[in-house]
């Protein structure tokens, strides 16, 4: 697996019960997080795409030689997981796609597939204008803003297709990211 996580500004232990739900969630033997980079905050914001690409170089080595990443970023970690992204590709990287998990207000953009998930109907509306039409998720019923990082399988909406705009699944937030995951061929 080649995820690396970029979380936001919150406790760690947010992060921990967000790769423990998505490893609960896929039902695998072994969990997530042991086969995943995650961004540390500690010292350094998640607003830094700089840091977050020199650690991405430390962690897999140049670019053009490493396979190919998939991003997951959380609320501020995805401005920074975008910036780090494009760098990476810029160095000669492949980014399969970028899933930014309420990420509200940032505009997204990248020669890689972007997948939005929203706390919000509101939320998901007014930022569809910001980004690339891909598959998205959206919380209904609306929940907090720190749920969709703290309890992705408790948090359950809707998965909107651009290219089948009237066909809906009701489903809950750690499903739609597995299925993204499995179709970037992340997990089995």
């Amino acid at each position: 697996m080649n995820i690396f996580i970029c979380p936001g500004f919150h406790l760690p232990e947010l992060t921990r019960c967000f790769l423990q739900e998505l490893s609960l969630s896929a039902d695998l033997t072994s969990t997530i997080s042991e086969n995943i980079l995650t961004f540390s905050v500690k010292n350094y914001t998640p607003l830094s795409s700089l840091h977050i690409l020199q650690n991405l170089l430390t962690t897999y080595g140049q670019p053009a030689k490493a396979a190919p990443i998939v991003f997951i970023s959380f609320s501020a970690g995805v401005i920074g997981a975008l910036g780090a992204a494009w760098g990476w590709e810029l160095l000669g990287g492949k980014v399969k796609a970028l899933i930014a998990i309420d990420g509200w207000g940032v505009p997204l953009g990248g020669n890689f597939p972007i997948h939005r998930l929203s706390h919000d109907y509101f939320t998901h509306t007014t930022s569809i204008v910001l980004s690339r039409p891909e598959d998205s998720f959206y919380a209904d019923p609306m929940v907090e803003h720190l749920d969709m990082w703290r309890s992705p399988s408790t948090v359950t909406g809707w998965m909107v297709s651009p290219s089948n705009p009237n066909v809906r699944s009701y489903l809950n937030e750690a499903e739609f990211i597995l299925r993204l995951l499995k179709r970037y061929q992340e997990i089995d």
